[in-house]
Parts: structure tokens; sequence; C-alpha cells
């Protein structure tokens, strides 16, 4: 899929750019991200840091290094909040978005690194396409010492040209109730998005959460090109993981119960929000419901292996396994996975 933005012509420089920036302990890293985000060749406004309770140095750094930009004769704002004790991951980046004033706002984590024109594609992007919410990209990992792995963001989470094609065809709806395929790290979204999908449930990672509202509210782009390196390491909240065989047997091995009462708290919040913010839209009320029953009926499946059968058969008769998650993943997860 190529960028549907290219060749258009760049955003007004009066569309103003914020930065929300999510730090915990980051201070190792977090040089490089600031120093790669005002590099930008299309200028950021503002950044509002949102500190979880660090222990480390990481505000004192953020605080330095922008004031040597401004020193330097470049105007940008700085808005510093420190939590004690900590949010958690999705609260904290709610908060950092809420505070945010720029017409977009671009989301970042402390230890990646922008590629310079980042700001610029996304920017372009919205320009492009006026009703879209969210713009997301490609990323290309890399290790804690910024040498490139062997696969792409996309390539990692299965996101393949097809799935992209999907998306840029109108399907992100669809695809997004079956798994979510988008990481906040790269993503650039409108204040009205933001606005409109706050408060964050609490049973959703804040950037699922927007990708989903996003795609039922206006759309959301894609910029198939690693515009970040999404750096990898032992101490990530959130990372990405590309599961060979041994991996993808350790999940039919792991106990089914939490993640599938996850799940249906997930299903259960999307169907009490939607109403709210899509009461017209009864194709999206109506599949909210569905992936709730089907999320239910996961939920409910007996205990002993065997009792699990003639229910999971039938809700594969449904065709909901397929609409809202791997399909005969989901189906063989069911089937043996402990309690």
């Amino acid at each position: 899929m190529t960028d549907a933005s290219a060749g258009s012509p760049a955003a007004s420089d009066t569309t103003s750019v914020s930065v929300a920036l999510g730090t915990h302990n980051g201070a190792r890293y977090l040089a490089a991200q600031l120093e790669s985000v005002l590099a930008q060749t299309y200028p950021v406004r503002e950044i509002v840091v949102s500190d979880d309770a660090s222990s480390d140095d990481t505000v004192a750094l953020a605080e330095r290094l922008v004031a040597e930009h401004r020193s330097a004769g470049r105007h940008i704002e700085l808005v510093v909040m420190r939590n004690a004790p900590a949010l958690g991951v999705t609260a904290n980046f709610e908060q950092a978005l809420r505070a945010t004033s720029g017409d977009l706002v671009a989301l970042s984590d402390q230890d990646d690194v922008w590629r310079v024109d980042r700001v610029e594609r996304a920017v372009r992007a919205f320009a492009a396409r006026p009703q879209l919410q969210l713009v997301a990209s490609n990323a290309r990992l890399v290790d804690e010492r910024g040498d490139e792995l062997p696969a792409s963001l996309f390539e990692t989470l299965g996101i393949t040209a097809g799935v992209l094609a999907r998306i840029s065809a109108g399907g992100a709806p669809a695809e997004l109730l079956k798994r979510n395929l988008f990481t906040g790290a790269t993503m650039m979204l409108r204040r009205t998005l933001v606005q409109r999908a706050v408060p964050f449930p609490a049973s959703w990672v804040h950037d699922e959460w927007l990708a989903i509202v996003a795609s039922l509210t206006g759309g959301v782009g894609v910029v198939d090109e690693p515009l970040i390196d999404y750096r990898q390491h032992g101490a990530n909240q959130i990372g990405v993981t590309e599961l060979g065989l041994g991996g993808k047997l350790g999940r039919l091995r792991a106990p089914r119960t939490e993640r599938n009462m996850r799940l249906l708290a997930r299903a259960r919040d999307l169907a009490t929000r939607l109403p709210g913010l899509i009461p017209d839209d009864a194709w999206a009320l109506r599949q909210a419901a569905e992936k709730l029953a089907h999320e239910s009926a996961r939920s409910a499946l007996p205990p002993g292996r065997l009792g699990r059968v003639a229910p999971v058969m039938r809700e594969l008769r449904t065709g909901r396994y397929s609409a809202f998650g791997r399909g005969a993943q989901d189906v063989l997860r069911d089937l043996v996975q402990p309690v």
C-alpha cells in the first residue's frame, strides 16, 4: 500500500502539532528521542511530558534539552506533569493527551527515534484526507543499541498488503474488531478524536481504543513506511514480539481464563460506549453487540476440554470466530488451553 498523501500539498504551517510524551524512568534513551522530535522538518509547537513517577532524571533532562533548543532561537512550549503514584501507561497517556493544545497530536514513547520527516508525512496525510481522525505508520524495529532487527513492525504484527488494502478501502473498523493493528508510538491524531475518545476505558490500552474510535468516526490512514525507530529492550512497557513455533505452542499451553475475561471486558466497554459516539451507525452498533456475544460465549466455556467441543462448534457456525478474531487459531485456543 502506498501513502495516500504522496504528492499531496503539505498542510498549512498554521496547523499546530503537539507531542504527547509518556515517560517512566526514561533518561537512558530520552535524549535521542527528544532530539529527533526537535529536528523535525515540520516543527512541533508543543511537547507535553507526562511523567509516571520516574525515579531518575527524566524530567530534568527533558527540561534541559528543550531549554537548549529555545536558546538556539527556536520556540517550543514544554508542559510537564509529574505523577505520584504512577497512573499506568493508558491513564498516563490520557493525561498527556488531554493537556495538549495542538490541532494534531503525535504520540511519543520515551525510547524511540523519529525519522526527520515523521511529522511532515503525517500532516500531509491529514491534509490530503480531511476526514481522517488518525494516521499511523510502519516502524523500523531496533534493539537497545539502535541496531535494526530483521523484521519491520508491520511484518512482526502480520499486517500484510491485503490488510492494508482493506484498510485503504474503508475496512479499518472490521479489521480492528478482530485485533489491534496500530502502535501508539507511530500515531498522530486530531484533537477532535482526543475529545471524543476520553475517558479511555480501563479495559483498553490507549492506542487500541484510539484506533477503533477513529476507524468508526472518520477513518484511519496508514503511511506504509517506517517513520520511527521503535526500540525493543527489556524495559519496554509495551513492545512487540514475533512468535516462532515455540511461542505459538506456548500460547496454547497458557491459561485462558484471565485473557478471556479481559476480552469480554473490552467487548462490553465497546458496546456500552459506542451508542454515545455513533448513535446512527447501525452496522457498527450491531457489530459491537455481536462481538460482545462472541466474547461472552467464549468466556462461558466449561473448564473441561471435552465439554467445550459442542459450544465451540456452535460458536464456529455463527461465523464470529472469523469476524472478531483469528478464526481457526482462536478455535484451537478455546479447545485446548487450560483454565
